[in-house]
């Protein structure tokens, strides 16, 4: 682990885009976007500053629409989204639209845009992956926070991955890393754990900075998030399936044969009840 101190940064000739998702920040989108633009302009060749709005239902529409006109803020991408979806799934709208030869996705509620400058020091110098994690967390419910640890120690068993720490939400990417996550069937998916597990060179810093207030997570969404992210990275949900299923046709499989038995020991079986027994078992054997 690589703990750096705050510091001036030189001048990279390179083209940085920085993704942000948001919703319902009308009220901050701008003064966010000018202290990206303090962070950034003065450090890279060219830039971008791409803000995908995850389906916003107060006036960031109209805000972003502002700053997007002819005398708004130069170097801006704005996408937004009529549905509201996962983080993941939002941050790669903006990942596979980005033009930069390092991309930076941020959350502006939970991630500091000043640590920029850091991470792209280490991209240049030839990491293909640069994660960040802030030291203070977001405050969350107890029972988000439960659920959180569940997830991971069930992912890291499974994977061999422990997400939170070695897959932080706060990522600098190669447009090499970002290319080579667009041939996959899921990329949103991918994207959210591949960085950590393919074979590139990664770089993990630390930081502290307070973030910003936010409102708390939704359980339901998290649970379901985390549900499609462990059958889409493992095999084991699938190997579990395909065990109960063996394990119900062996069953009635047993089923059929003392049914058949039933039928030559005993006299009093009631009419119709072993065919009706062997149709349904066999049915069920082959489900």
């Amino acid at each position: 682990m690589i703990h750096f101190k705050s510091k001036k940064m030189p001048f990279f000739p390179c083209f940085l885009s920085a993704v942000f998702v948001v919703r319902n920040q009308s009220a901050s989108i701008e003064k966010i976007l000018s202290d990206a633009m303090a962070a950034i302009a003065n450090t890279v060749g060219d830039y971008e500053l791409i803000v995908v709005d995850n389906a916003s239902d107060d006036d960031s529409i109209q805000v972003l629409k502002r700053l997007t006109a002819d005398n708004g803020m130069a170097n801006l991408q704005v996408y937004a989204l009529t549905k509201e979806v996962d983080s993941d799934t939002a941050s790669w709208v903006g990942l596979e639209n980005a033009l930069g030869d390092f991309v930076v996705v941020v959350d502006p509620l939970a991630d500091d845009i000043g640590f920029v400058p850091t991470m792209l020091d280490q991209a240049v110098r030839g990491a293909d992956v640069v994660f960040a994690n802030n030291a203070q967390k977001p405050a969350q419910s107890l029972a988000y926070r439960g659920a959180n640890v569940v997830f991971h120690s069930l992912y890291n068993r499974l994977n061999g991955v422990n997400l939170a720490k070695e897959a932080p939400q706060y990522r600098l990417l190669s447009k090499r890393v970002i290319n080579f996550i667009l041939q996959h069937p899921q990329p949103a998916m991918t994207y959210r754990h591949l960085p950590a597990t393919g074979g590139f060179a990664r770089v993990y810093l630390n930081y502290s900075s307070t973030p910003r207030p936010s409102p708390p997570k939704r359980l339901g969404e998290s649970i379901d998030r985390g549900m499609r992210l462990l059958v889409s990275t493992t095999r084991a949900p699938m190997r579990l399936v395909t065990w109960l299923s063996l394990f119900g046709a062996a069953a009635n499989l047993m089923y059929s044969v003392y049914v058949v038995a039933v039928g030559i020991l005993k006299t009093d079986v009631a009419p119709g009840w072993i065919s009706f027994s062997l149709q349904h078992s066999g049915m069920f054997f082959l489900i």
